[in-house]
């Protein structure tokens, strides 16, 4: 797991900065970044426009450390095992924690943080919703444009599930690193939830 501890940075949490590490996974959507600091995870960055691996979901996916270090946070673990589980072995989530986050943007109160923790908590592993049936779930029926700035807004995508939010009309809709990660990932969910049915 490559880890590396950066300088003091710019990210306020609360009344001081965090010191933030960055841990890197080679999965089957390109690397994934994960920021995070002693407190929860910052963030998750997918690679821009990745080259996708086998060019099919559900193919005994891979995610693995590029290397290993010392010195990686408790949440930062938390967050590789749960991404390596969804990759490699969805069944296991469910018994793996969440790890803690700690972003401003899902601690302090707003209708993104109502949205974003809706999506988290009620929309499933293999299923999708509306924006306009996620604007019902987090309790504002008119709001399903701010349900789509809340998904662009998301600083851990996957494991807040995103891409689990797709247009009325059924197609899947914009999505970060690009449309065909999204349509990836709404795939690996179905063919993985199809094999646990069996």
């Amino acid at each position: 797991m490559a880890s590396r501890r950066d300088q003091k940075t710019s990210f306020n949490c609360g009344k001081t900065q965090c010191e933030k590490m960055c841990v890197t996974l080679s999965s089957p959507l390109g690397n994934i970044e994960i920021y995070g600091c002693e407190t929860g995870v910052h963030e998750i960055k997918l690679q821009e426009n990745a080259v996708l691996q086998n060019g099919t979901a559900g193919t005994s996916a891979l995610c693995e450390v590029c290397d290993t270090s010392e010195g990686m946070t408790e949440p930062l673990k938390q967050c590789a095992a749960w991404l390596q589980a969804y990759f490699c072995e969805p069944l296991m989530i469910k018994q793996l924690p969440v790890p803690p986050f700690h972003h401003p943007l899902l601690e302090q109160a707003s209708f993104t943080r109502e949205v974003l923790w809706t999506l988290l908590r009620d929309v499933k592993f293999g299923e999708a919703v509306s924006y306009k049936q996620l604007a019902d779930l987090a309790g504002n029926s008119k709001a399903a444009r701010a349900v789509g700035g809340a998904m662009r807004s998301n600083p851990v995508p996957i494991i807040i599930p995103c891409h689990r939010v797709i247009r009325s009309s059924g197609q899947t809709g914009n999505y970060t690193g690009g449309s065909h990660l999204k349509e990836w990932l709404l795939s690996h969910e179905k063919l993985q939830k199809e094999k646990l049915a069996y």
